[in-house]
């Protein structure tokens, strides 16, 4: 049996519900690795790459874009604004996020925050469709 359970959550619905091994997530200074028994923790998401271990030692690895990850008895519940699989990430797709992101308006300061994180999610894409 699994140790422990992986919950991701977006603002439509859950998108991942399983069990695992291990669970890695994207902190906005790092990354996490969380094992069975973790102490209980509340983190900041950053961009870049959720992975997730099974019993069978198969890894399954999402990109997600910011959010919050707690973990409390066993169970890891990451929140996050969007969850596609590493699968759909490539040079491509990550060359069109960052031309859209410098597309953005940056004349007020709430339009240079969302681009700065347009850009910022581009960069994270593009590092991870280079791996």
């Amino acid at each position: 049996m699994s140790d422990i359970k992986c919950v991701v959550v977006t603002p439509e619905k859950t998108e991942i519900d399983v069990q695992a091994t291990s669970v890695t997530v994207p902190l906005f200074d790092g990354e996490l690795g969380i094992l069975k028994n973790h102490s209980p923790l509340v983190g900041r998401l950053g961009y870049g790459a959720l992975r997730i271990k099974d019993a069978a030692g198969t890894a399954k690895s999402y990109f997600v874009e910011g959010g919050f990850v707690q973990v409390a008895a066993n169970v890891v519940s990451v929140l996050t604004d969007s969850v596609m699989a590493m699968s759909e990430i490539n040079a491509q797709t990550a060359e069109a996020a960052m031309r859209a992101a410098l597309e953005m308006p940056k004349d007020a300061p709430e339009q240079a925050i969302a681009r700065q994180k347009a850009c910022d999610r581009a960069r994270a894409m593009k590092r991870l469709a280079g791996a």
